[in-house]
């Protein structure tokens, strides 16, 4: 039997598993550690984003996933869809491994004018550029195992067809060549591919996503390079009526804080070089677990960003039963000029708001030691969103904790002028050396007073400071439910208006 004809063998048996389980949620719901406010594949394993695009008023999600068991293995495409990027429907696995290899990440468009001709009837096609990853040929010790393929769809993402000159970009002998992002560049009437190379970006261009050439490269000797560049996206942003390009580069390992990261770089791009503004480096998120980041294609003006929420250190080691790993909320993007630098700022989606169960706030408090603040929930449910503002800043500690003395603190260190999470009492951490720890980030904003959100979840924290200038992301796994939240501050610190809200899970609407 071959290759193509086993993967869809056991890829069928383990969907049809995954479909019969679709409506137990109050099982899921009561899954432990299982994220109640952020996409999750009911089971098995999920790493990268993919494919992620904006359609007739649904938000595609297509993910790394391997179906047959809860550690990495032959990667497929799964789907998710959604209206309003909180609650999600998965649906059946996209994309299926092959005679080319496994379906490695990449990136969708809508292809509006019909450029590649997949499109009949006046039906517009979704088209998937993604990579091919052929294990022979890695095993044999070839260099050219991964190449770049299309498959489309003619019924809004439901199904798919691949392409029958597959791959369309062949790989020169390039160990790394992988994800895609392509976006549409309409001053010059192409598209335009940015491709992770081993240690540095290479930009293709093509009129019909099939017939490509290189532009250019970028990145041999710029930006963090602790490891193999991965999973670029590039798009334009506008701040005072400007517009600027961002280029996001996940890198695996030698992020800030340990293991895998999502760094970026602002400049401009003209359909075929990017040039950065500087050549800092600089972190989209400096949290250990987020990873893999991209944007939504076909959102308008409205960048919409997506993390894995894990880490290559222990992704395949967590201590979870039916299913491993998760998504990051999604992001808005936006630039910020502080000290005459351009920052890309991520905050979370509007969006979020619209599952609390009720909001209650605080005016001018001042803490001093402790000071709890669970009862302004309302609802213990395990799942909070916090918002707090002060006019000046000293050392604080916001705690989420159990009866078991277990807890996760993220606070401020003035001393440091930085935002720090510290995991190293948040529970179960003998699965892997590195996962237990603290970790630290820098203040970018220059203004005395500070806001900080603070997205809780039953296994997972992210924070939001200074509108989105210094984001961290970082995951858990107490033993019992963290249900009390206190906010410690020798010094005093003022609050000048605390908001709290318990949400709802997404999974039983």
């Amino acid at each position: 039997m071959n290759l193509k004809k086993i993967f869809l063998i056991c890829s069928c048996f383990f969907v049809a598993g995954q479909l019969k389980g679709q409506d137990k949620d109050a099982a899921f719901v009561a899954d432990p550690h299982r994220p109640q406010i952020h996409f999750s594949p009911k089971q098995h394993w999920v790493n990268d984003p993919n494919g992620m695009v904006y359609y007739n008023n649904t938000y595609h999600l297509f993910f790394q996933y391997y179906p047959s068991g809860t550690t990495w293995g032959p990667m497929h495409w799964g789907h998710a869809e959604s209206k309003d990027l909180i609650h999600w429907k998965e649906l059946p696995i996209a994309l299926y491994p092959d005679s080319l290899g496994y379906i490695f990440s990449g990136s969708a468009v809508v292809d509006s004018n019909n450029t590649t001709g997949f499109g009949k009837n006046g039906k517009t096609p979704l088209v998937a550029i993604f990579t091919h990853h052929d294990p022979v040929g890695e095993k044999a010790g070839k260099e050219n195992f991964q190449n770049q393929s299309l498959a489309y769809s003619l019924d809004e993402g439901s199904t798919w067809t691949k392409y029958t000159g597959n791959p369309v970009l062949k790989n020169p002998g390039i160990r790394d060549f992988r994800d895609p992002k392509v976006m549409w560049y309409a001053p010059q009437k192409k598209w335009v591919m940015t491709l992770a190379t081993k240690d540095h970006i290479t930009f293709y261009s093509a009129p019909d996503l099939k017939t490509w050439k290189k532009e250019s490269e970028f990145g041999l000797k710029t930006g963090a390079h602790g490891g193999v560049w991965e999973c670029p996206d590039l798009f334009p942003l506008k701040l005072n009526g400007k517009t600027y390009w961002v280029l996001v580069v996940n890198l695996n390992p030698g992020g800030p804080n340990g293991g895998s990261a999502t760094q970026y770089f602002v400049g401009g791009f003209n359909g075929k070089t990017f040039t950065p503004i500087d050549t800092a480096t600089r972190w989209l998120d400096y949290g250990p677990d987020e990873y893999a980041g991209i944007t939504w294609s076909n959102t308008g003006s409205r960048k919409i960003f997506l993390g894995w929420m894990s880490n290559w250190l222990y992704a395949n080691q967590v201590p979870t039963v039916k299913w491993r790993n998760a998504m990051t909320v999604p992001r808005e993007l936006s630039l910020k000029q502080v000290k005459g630098k351009l920052l890309l700022t991520s905050v979370p989606v509007s969006e979020l708001n619209n599952i609390s169960l009720n909001t209650r706030s605080r005016k001018n408090l001042l803490v001093k030691k402790v000071t709890d603040i669970t009862a302004l929930a309302g609802n213990a449910t395990g799942q909070y969103l916090l918002k707090m503002n002060t006019a000046s800043l000293t050392d604080y500690a916001i705690t989420i904790s159990n009866n078991l003395g277990e807890e996760l603190i993220a606070g401020y260190d003035k001393k440091a002028n930085q935002y720090y999470i510290d995991r190293t009492k948040a529970g179960k951490d003998d699965f892997q050396k590195d996962f237990n720890g603290r970790f630290v980030a820098p203040r970018l904003a220059t203004a005395n007073g500070s806001d900080l959100t603070l997205v809780i979840d039953a296994a997972s924290v992210e924070l939001f400071a200074d509108k989105g200038l210094t984001v961290m992301t970082a995951i858990y796994f107490p033993n019992k439910p963290f249900d009390h939240i206190s906010i410690k501050s020798n010094g005093g610190l003022r609050i000048t208006r605390l908001k709290l809200s318990a949400l709802r899970t997404i999974w039983n609407k």
